[in-house]
């Protein structure tokens, strides 16, 4: 059998996911990446469910775990910083899962560990991509053109390359109306080992957690959201910065610290949901495909899963690609809809705008972390389980 040469458009967690499994099957892999270089950096992401298992079988589960943030649990506060609520962090998929890790780091390690021969090309992006009846033509950005069997599009929500393979009408994008703003600070003395998780009125939060580099992550997100997509960075942190103003606790030190900070990333909650996400020989793995967004949950999980199940089932449909992106598509999709399934009235509890709404989360919060439904709140946390047997990859491959 002819060697087969697979492109996949995108450099975090999904498309290295991909590329990993895929050279181990003896792919030539290439890799495009928009940007300059490889992406260090990002928030916080875990490893739960049926990722674990993955993780485990690309030998990286304890290099990932070394990459651990260093954060113990999960409490909210109130305004003068006092704890309210802990959420239970017992076990590996608690609210500070067990492999509690930041982004970059987690791309990083699967990089770093790739087999030889993946090919990396940064700085290009996939202008076209046409199927023939022998192979898949790529023209990219800056001139490049390549043949291969498969395309795997892993490159993001706003993903460019599957809006122009799939119709409008296959994509749908459902806008949550939450806006978060991401960025690294400073650490103070003040900062712990949790994540620390306060609500103020107006539909606002406030999130703090330690990290492994000496420095602290914070979130500011709120709904209802504003559409800051078209703002350069100095004038859509003064919108946020106005919707703050009175928000207590961290936020005047956070919004100081994010107008310094290069890491700023600003993002407007969307969800990909879509009827099918292969079409010819191109393929969606991750975010590209299902974004599920941090109110789901899950997303890396998920990511990390979807390159392995897709080059299981490209290994057990060897000469029918048709076959294999149908399987790949059967395993991982009841995963995905019972992410983005989200459950009825969660935005409003999540994000309450006024003072009863406040207490009334409190409260809720409260009840649903008290000993007696400690296990019921703990199940609320985990994601990408399956009863499915995850797929087997041929020995020698491995």
């Amino acid at each position: 059998m002819r060697e087969r040469d697979v492109v996949v458009s995108g450099a975090s967690i999904a498309g290295l996911s991909a590329a990993f499994w895929l050279r181990r099957l003896g792919w030539q892999v290439t890799v495009i990446e928009r940007a300059p270089a490889f992406r260090d950096g990002g928030q916080n992401v875990d490893v739960r469910g049926v990722a674990r298992e993955v993780l485990d079988r690309m030998g990286l589960f304890d290099e990932v775990k070394r990459q651990n943030t260093t954060e113990t649990g999960t409490v909210v506060v109130d305004a003068s910083g006092k704890v309210t609520a802990e959420l239970p962090s017992d076990g590996p998929d608690g609210a500070t899962a067990e492999l509690e890790v930041l982004r970059g780091d987690f791309a990083r390690t699967i990089h770093d560990h790739l087999p030889p021969g993946v090919a990396f090309v940064y700085g290009d992006t996939i202008e076209t991509a046409t199927d023939g009846p022998e192979s898949l033509h790529i023209v990219t950005s800056q001139g490049r053109e390549l043949r291969c069997d498969l395309l795997v599009i892993a490159e993001g929500v706003r993903s460019a390359t599957r809006d122009r393979v799939f119709a409008a009408d296959e994509v749908t994008q459902k806008d949550l109306d939450v806006t978060m703003v991401f960025g690294t600070i400073p650490r103070t003395a003040g900062d712990d080992d949790r994540w620390r998780w306060h609500n103020t009125t107006r539909g606002r939060q406030i999130h703090l957690r330690p990290d492994n580099h000496g420095t602290t992550r914070a979130i500011l997100a709120y709904s209802p959201g504003d559409d800051l997509a078209g703002l350069g960075r100095g004038d859509a942190l003064a919108r946020v910065r106005d919707r703050y103003a009175d928000a207590g606790w961290e936020a005047p030190r956070v919004l100081d610290a994010f107008d310094a900070s290069d890491d700023v990333y600003i993002d407007q909650l969307t969800q990909i949901r879509m009827t099918t996400w292969h079409r010819g020989r191109t393929v969606l793995a991750g975010d590209a495909g299902w974004c599920v967004t941090p109110m789901g949950g899950g997303g890396a999980s998920l990511a990390l899963t979807s390159g392995y199940v897709l080059a299981a089932q490209l290994a057990a449909h060897p000469d029918d690609t048709e076959a294999a992106l149908t399987a790949y598509e059967t395993w991982m999709r009841p995963l995905v809809d019972d992410v983005q399934g989200l459950p009825r009235g969660l935005k409003h509890f999540a994000y309450p705008q006024t003072r009863t709404g406040l207490a009334l989360r409190h409260l809720v919060g409260k009840v649903l972390t008290s000993p007696p439904l400690k296990p019921l709140a703990a199940k609320l946390t985990q994601v990408a389980e399956t009863k499915q047997t995850l797929p087997e990859i041929p020995q020698g491959a491995a």
